[in-house]
């Protein structure tokens, strides 16, 4: 089976509107109409040359008159270095509105997925997400930067030699305009081949980037070299780096006969006309000369035209990416209510939660007074840890509600919330950065003095303080440097910096040996003092002394109590207790 299997394309490529990706530039309008006016006075510069060439050949030089020669040969100077300034300019500002919007975009999708459930992280792989961050809307940095300018650039270029063409000679313009229906078509079926081809690429590179941020991360390396599967994966990785190269030459080639035969015909219509004015004598030579300057003029910016019409219809697929992205339902809204002398009672009432059709909990009924501690046990998938995820709004409950202090949980705001629950859990994530950085991650403006304080009642002050470079040691990815138990401690550490009146435990102590769970243990105590505790428990002997316990089966609570009438009633709880911590049960 291959793990990194891409995601099947959908029927319909997500759609871009045009318009939707116009307002993406509205708050730039001032800057885009400078870019307009420099692009108009650059065209219309330009098309002094031939005029001026015109009557260098007819008039200046068939009369010898040098000073008009002199003059005329200035006023083509003078429109090369207008022309180059107005360039310049048109270009500095133009990239730097693509450029705005670009991040504009970044921190939008970034922004939008930050208000994600976890369900949505949780069916979407991490490097899927990376690769729309950073491949698809750096896809479009291109056609938002300069694509843009270049196109209004060439549309005016065009328009203003037509104007120039007509003044001339009407009727070689229109044996020069003769095929350009045949043009445009040619140049949307190509940007339709491209658009495809774009989308199946763009694919590729998310799987790409899956396979680097799992399989290159330390976890990832440790599995793949113990597994003894390191050259299979290189083998796999080879294998869509060369179909990614395949899709690259695709693109490349993606109409490019029928460019080239564009191109051709272009290229030769000069000679058409010097064939039909040879044949007519009906115009002189310098306006015969004006005119072929102003239709190669003319041509270069139209085959940009196509070109760059092609290039867009190519970006629209991965704009369709970035907003099929943004238009993500948020399922958890941010509330407007602050707490004020945060008590810390919480109540379940009647909660019901569903990751689908089948009830994951049923009528959870819970009170928890202000400074107690409540332990919640039962088996594997008995919905202890989804339980815990319904405070600090992981997710939200799908019927009856969750409160602290007798406010509903979904009407606080985040940043409320997050100051009133910590939450310690058996995946303890840690930042590639100094423990002092991972530490302050909970608090900012915390000194010195209040890190070495929560590092001291986490217990692990005397491991940072013997390490070299003492609380600047960079933890390395993940916090590989650091064993299972330092990690936990660093993260309680953490959550004291940041002083909940509300603290959930999940299994915070699972996966650890006996030795190193006592000093887990000492530091939670720690922790909890005079905090209200959820304490989702694996192993039975750290919740003995919770003022309640209650026991989870397939979603419902079965059993409530104190450890010693729980194993006085026999029940679910005395049984789990005699399985897995007999020294705990009744002589």
């Amino acid at each position: 089976m291959d793990i990194w299997k891409e995601a099947p394309p959908v029927a319909e490529e997500p759609r871009a509107p045009l318009g939707r990706i116009v307002r993406l530039f509205g708050a730039y309008r001032a800057r885009l109409a400078l870019v307009g006016a420099f692009i108009l006075l650059s065209s219309l510069v330009s098309l002094a040359s031939p005029f001026l060439l015109r009557e260098v050949l007819d008039t200046a030089i068939p009369a010898r008159d040098a000073g008009l020669l002199a003059l005329l040969a200035l006023g083509m100077i003078a429109v090369a270095v207008t022309t180059t300034v107005f360039d310049v300019l048109q270009t500095l500002v133009s990239t730097t509105v693509g450029q705005r919007v670009m991040h504009d975009l970044r921190v939008a999708v970034y922004s939008h997925l930050q208000r994600m459930s976890l369900a949505f992280f949780t069916r979407t792989k991490t490097g899927e997400v990376q690769s729309r961050i950073a491949n698809d809307i750096g896809g479009m940095q291109a056609v938002v930067t300069s694509t843009t300018a270049s196109l209004v650039s060439s549309l005016t270029t065009v328009i203003a030699t037509f104007a120039a063409m007509m003044a001339l000679d009407w009727r070689l313009t229109m044996i020069s305009l003769a095929l350009m229906p045949f043009f445009v078509w040619i140049s949307r079926k190509v940007g339709s081949e491209r658009k495809r081809i774009t989308s199946e690429r763009q694919r590729k590179l998310a799987t790409i980037a899956t396979m680097v941020q799992e399989s290159l991360s330390i976890s990832g390396i440790l599995l793949g070299r113990t597994m003894g599967r390191s050259s299979e994966l290189t083998e796999r990785f080879g294998r869509a780096s060369h179909e990614l190269a395949d899709l690259g030459v695709r693109t490349s080639m993606a109409g490019r006969w029928r460019q080239s035969s564009v191109q051709f015909v272009m290229a030769a219509m000069p000679a058409a006309i010097y064939w039909a004015v040879g044949h007519t004598g009906a115009i002189s030579v310098g306006t015969l000369v004006a005119f072929t300057t102003l239709q190669t003029g003319m041509f270069r910016p139209l085959v940009q035209l196509l070109r760059l019409g092609v290039e867009v219809q190519t970006s629209l697929a991965l704009f369709g990416r970035i907003f099929e992205y943004l238009d993500l339902p948020v399922d958890i809204h941010p509330g407007t209510r602050r707490l004020e002398d945060v008590r810390g009672e919480v109540r379940f009432e009647n909660v019901d939660f569903s990751y689908g059709d089948a009830p994951t909990l049923e009528g959870i009924d819970l009170t928890v007074p202000a400074g107690g501690s409540l332990a919640v046990v039962g088996e594997t998938g008995s919905g202890k840890t989804t339980l815990s995820y319904l405070l600090p709004r992981l997710y939200d409950v799908t019927g009856g509600r969750v409160t602290i202090d007798g406010v509903d949980v979904r009407e606080l705001t985040f940043e409320t919330l997050s100051e009133t629950v910590g939450v310690v859990s058996q995946e303890t994530y840690l930042f590639h950065a100094s423990i002092a950085d991972n530490l302050r991650f909970a608090r900012p403006s915390a000194t010195d003095e209040e890190l070495e304080a929560a590092a001291r009642a986490a217990h692990i002050h005397d491991h940072i303080a013997a390490l070299p470079d003492g609380y600047d040691t960079l933890v390395g990815e993940r916090g590989y440097r650091f064993s299972g138990g330092e990690k936990q401690r660093l993260a309680i550490a953490r959550t004291i910096l940041r002083d909940p009146r509300v603290l959930v435990l999940d299994e915070a102590t699972s996966a650890l040996d006996t030795q190193t769970e006592r000093a887990v243990q000492e530091a939670l105590d720690t922790l909890a003092r005079g905090r209200t505790t959820i304490t989702i428990a694996h192993r039975l002997s750290t919740v003995r002394d919770a003022d309640q316990i209650v026991v989870l089966d397939h979603g419902r609570i079965v059993e409530r109590g104190t450890h010693d009438e729980l194993l006085a009633a026999g029940g679910h709880y005395a049984a789990l207790v005699s399985r897995d911590d007999p020294q705990l049960s009744p002589a």
